[in-house]
Parts: C-alpha cells; sequence; structure tokens
C-alpha cells in the first residue's frame, strides 16, 4: 500500500470544492433562491438571511472536497485507481453529509420537503461528480 500524497489530497479536493461549490451556486443561489426566500420569510426571517452564510458554505465545500479526496485516498489501494472509486468516495461521503443530514433536519420542519428531497438527490450527483473530478489530479507519492 502507498502512503497518501497530502499535496494531491489537498489540491484534487480543492478542485472538488469547485465543483461542489458550483453546484450549489446553480441549486441554491439560482434555482431554489426563490424557495429558500419562501422558507426564510415562514420561519420569519429576511428572505435574504442566508446570504450572509455564503462564506461559510463556501468554505464548508471546499474542506468537504478535501475529506472527500482523503476518503478517496484512502479506499484507493482497496478498490483500485479510478473513476469508480472516486464515485463510490463520493457516495460515501455523501452519504454521512447529504443524506443523514437531511434525514436528521428533514422531520423538524424548518424547510419545505421539495428543498429536503430534490436537495439530497441533486448533491447526490454533485458528490459523485465532484469525487470523479478531484481524483483526476490524485496520483500515490
Amino acid at each position: 500500500m502507498g502512503k497518501i500524497n497530502w499535496g494531491r489530497v489537498i489540491r484534487g479536493g480543492l478542485l472538488a470544492g469547485v465543483v461542489l461549490n458550483a453546484v450549489d451556486y446553480v441549486f441554491f443561489g439560482v434555482m431554489m433562491k426563490q424557495d429558500l426566500a419562501a422558507a426564510m420569510q415562514a420561519l420569519g426571517k429576511q428572505p435574504t438571511a442566508m446570504d450572509s452564510l455564503v462564506p461559510l458554505f463556501v468554505t464548508l465545500d471546499f474542506v468537504y472536497g478535501i475529506g472527500l479526496l482523503w476518503v478517496y485516498a484512502a479506499i484507493r489501494p482497496r478498490f483500485g485507481p479510478g473513476a469508480r472509486t472516486a464515485v463510490i468516495a463520493g457516495v460515501a461521503v455523501w452519504f454521512f453529509i447529504g443524506l443523514l443530514h437531511a434525514i436528521g433536519e428533514a422531520p423538524m420542519g424548518l424547510f419545505p420537503q421539495k428543498i429536503y428531497t430534490v436537495g439530497t438527490i441533486v448533491a447526490l450527483v454533485q458528490y459523485a461528480v465532484a469525487g470523479a473530478v478531484g481524483a483526476s489530479v490524485y496520483r500515490e507519492v
């Protein structure tokens, strides 16, 4: 088993983070913008209440991307290098970050079910693609 190439984990993770941020911008910032504004109003908040959190969400997507590449590097010796393994890593990270979070938060009724359901499905594809893109630059030491 080779050692994890941390430089490539960071580089690939940042690339995966770019994918995560791009999809989040299109999905939440464009497609679901009105739904999120309505949800904020229903909670008694300003429709733009989440705008101040965008820097946090951008940072988290880069951290998630690095974590995703770390998972890819960790499972690569067992599953082999390549896109298939990267997609497996992406789905595993999505399971813990996306699916379990939505399952835990949705029953509170903070947001409409549509936001959780569609967001979770989009995130599944998002993390699989981000894993494949980020892993394309990963090489062992």
